[in-house]
């Protein structure tokens, strides 16, 4: 079989698909052999890899664009904030005229439905959890704490459902260590055990340097709920959500964890879907070498167990980085669809991570990969994907379909003029500080002073909180957490996947 019949072959689909190119042979393009991927198994995951300038965020782009087409909402984590041009139809030019002549297509910019966001205040929707949705168990795998120090932290989130005293913020929790360290520690130590001063120490310690890294801007209310991510526009197009983390690259440790926190978040609320025609959301996690970056054991194998078990819930993830290497061996074998744009051989560190990430495809009867993955041009990639029968496809160079949207960052002006069209902007960009573990401690210790030396409220700087019945503003969430049943349902359930709770506070009406 010549190479034109063996594409064709392993390339030929019968249900709905993302055209990415046309297949390159010898030179020549074969306009004739379209490259297609198809989109019942793009929650199978996948990479994009390449070196820097080779187009990788082109392909991110482009994929974007066909999913959002087919009606599929994507989440694009930008850390360098190139992404944003999706928002903005593209502009002609002599490269492109000349790619769409090479694939024998028809052309035309296009602007796609964007949402903006931000976990640390940039232009756009800002993302907050609380720590109770967060749980004990992710939070003690970012502050890096050993079982002794866990332990002590899941038995203060079992105190404060005890007590009542909702965490919301690092604050919360901070004032809540202090209690029982200081004035708190008999009422503690009596239900809960004995535990080290040092323990809890330390535990401060850790919040304290993760509040460094801008923790406090994600930790409070309203906290983002994730079936927001699910939207469409009235066209039919899925959202393209845009995560923007142009300032994130410091503080790889808020963000690695973030990503958990949201998968954890995102396999919990979804609802199991099995294979079906096309995914519910596809999520871009560009320079993932971030995600992995000095993560420690557990969390490697947290974001393992969730690869493995996310896709059943409709959802794909595509890691975006320079090498295949930057991926841990056992995430890198999950991941279905590989677009390798060219890497370079500078040094012999180099020449073997290009001989290693030859070897993740599958071995080509027309190419030598190891040789071809140095050579390809801009836009050109190396593409095996998986067929709508899950079986991997002939490995194919690939000439990229170029995106319609513009290629190129958008201005500060147009920027804050897409977040300013939001439709969520009036639910989530507001801040929340209702009464929670903070507030009920400090009243608590000025009200022990005041019995203490019946000094009046004003004498001591008791705080004059007006009650959550005298609060105008209170949310459902303050009506149902009155309710005896509702205590009850929060003191014993357990918490989700990585310890993020069941329960939310937003009661927000959805919009689909």
């Amino acid at each position: 079989m010549d190479f034109r019949d063996k594409i064709n072959q392993s390339y030929s689909l019968t249900g709905n698909a993302i055209h990415v190119g046309a297949a390159v042979y010898k030179g020549q393009v074969y306009s004739d052999c379209p490259v297609r991927i198809p989109l019942k198994t793009m929650n199978r995951h996948g990479l994009i890899a390449g070196a820097t300038g080779t187009g990788k965020t082109k392909s991110l782009q482009m994929l974007a664009e066909g999913l959002s087409e087919a009606g599929v909402p994507v989440l694009l984590m930008d850390i360098k904030g190139d992404a944003s041009g999706l928002a903005k139809p593209g502009q002609s030019n002599p490269n492109i005229e000349k790619r769409i002549q090479q694939l024998g297509i028809s052309w035309t910019g296009k602007a796609y439905p964007v949402e903006l966001m931000s976990i640390s205040g940039e232009a756009g929707l800002h993302l907050r959890a609380t720590v109770s949705e967060f749980g004990p168990i992710l939070l003690g795998k970012l502050l890096d704490l050993n079982e002794n120090q866990s332990s002590i932290l899941s038995l203060i989130f079992k105190f404060c459902d005890d007590k009542g005293m909702p965490l919301l913020d690092i604050k919360d929790l901070s004032s809540v260590i202090n209690y029982i360290q200081t004035e708190g520690k008999t009422e503690f130590q009596s239900t809960y055990g004995y535990f080290q001063t040092s323990s809890t120490g330390t535990i401060l310690r850790q919040l304290v340097s993760l509040e460094q890294q801008g923790a406090d801007r994600f930790f409070g209310e309203p906290s983002f709920e994730v079936n927001d991510l699910l939207r469409q526009d009235p066209n039919g197009l899925g959202y393209i959500n845009i995560l923007r983390l142009t300032d994130i690259q410091s503080k790889p440790d808020l963000f690695s964890t973030f990503m958990l926190c949201l998968l954890a978040e995102i396999f919990q609320k979804f609802p199991e879907k099995g294979d079906t025609l096309k995914p519910d959301l596809v999520i871009f996690i560009d320079e993932a070498h971030l995600v992995f970056r000095n993560a420690t054991k557990t969390l490697l194998e947290q974001l393992d167990l969730t690869i493995k078990l996310i896709r059943s819930k409709g959802v794909g993830i595509f890691f975006v980085t320079q090498v295949p290497d930057d991926i841990p061996a056992n995430i890198l074998g999950q991941l279905g669809l590989k677009v390798q744009h060219a890497l370079r051989a500078f040094t012999a560190r180099d020449r073997q991570s290009i001989k290693a990430a030859s070897e993740n495809y599958p071995i080509s009867e027309f190419y030598k990969t190891d040789e071809l993955i140095t050579q390809v041009g801009i836009g050109e990639a190396l593409i095996t994907a998986l067929n709508e029968k899950g079986v991997p496809t002939e490995l194919v160079h690939c000439i990229v379909r170029p995106p319609q949207s513009r290629m190129d960052i958008l201005t500060t002006e147009e920027i804050d003029q897409i977040a300013g069209y939001s439709d969520l902007a009036e639910d989530y960009n507001r801040e929340i500080d209702r009464e929670s573990a903070y507030e009920i401690l400090h009243q608590r210790i000025k009200r022990r002073e005041w019995e203490e030396t019946g000094r009046s409220n004003q004498e001591i700087g008791y705080p004059q909180i007006p009650s959550r019945r005298k609060t105008q503003d209170k949310s459902m969430f303050d009506e149902v957490m009155r309710s005896p049943v509702t205590k009850i349902l929060v003191r014993e359930a357990a918490r989700g996947l990585f310890g993020v709770l069941g329960l939310r506070t937003s009661t927000r009406r959805r919009r689909y």
